[in-house]
């Protein structure tokens, strides 16, 4: 995003203590050609340093967004590309940065993708849905990308 020098107060300054946000990410909506919801996640993992607050964040890839979680040869299969996996570096820099990043079941099951055509660290849940409202009822704040 690009800057245009001028001057901004901020009249409602946030500063939290604990964040617990789980983000349901059904497809991907852009800032440029960076997707919105990674944009988003590492704005908020930027504040999170800021504050030194405590956090969970989890990142639930399902429907129309499922295939940022595969690795190159299956997102090359998926997409019909051969340039592999352009969120692969993204995804890991979240996930070093704390992020749980997740798989909707059902989003694999009828893509055909099993364990092995993923990104090292995706864990895949039930279902997007169940999982989600799993975190919510845990006290997570559901964001919806």
């Amino acid at each position: 995003m690009s800057s245009s020098g001028k001057p901004l107060h901020i009249d409602v300054p946030v500063r939290l203590t604990e964040v617990k946000n789980v983000f349901s990410i059904g497809a991907l909506a852009f800032e440029g050609d960076l997707p919105a919801s990674i944009f988003h996640l590492q704005l908020l993992l930027n504040d999170l340093a800021g504050w030194s607050a405590k956090s969970e964040l989890v990142a639930v890839f399902h429907t129309n967004a499922g295939h940022v979680t595969l690795n190159d040869d299956a997102y090359n299969v998926e997409r019909n590309i051969s340039t592999g996996n352009p969120y692969k570096v993204l995804v890991a820099d979240l996930t070093r940065g704390g992020v749980k990043i997740e798989l909707c079941g059902a989003t694999a099951k009828v893509h055909g993708w099993g364990n092995a055509d993923l990104l090292p660290g995706i864990e895949v849940n039930t279902d997007a849905m169940a999982r989600t409202t799993q975190l919510v009822q845990r006290g997570f704040v559901k964001i919806t990308e």
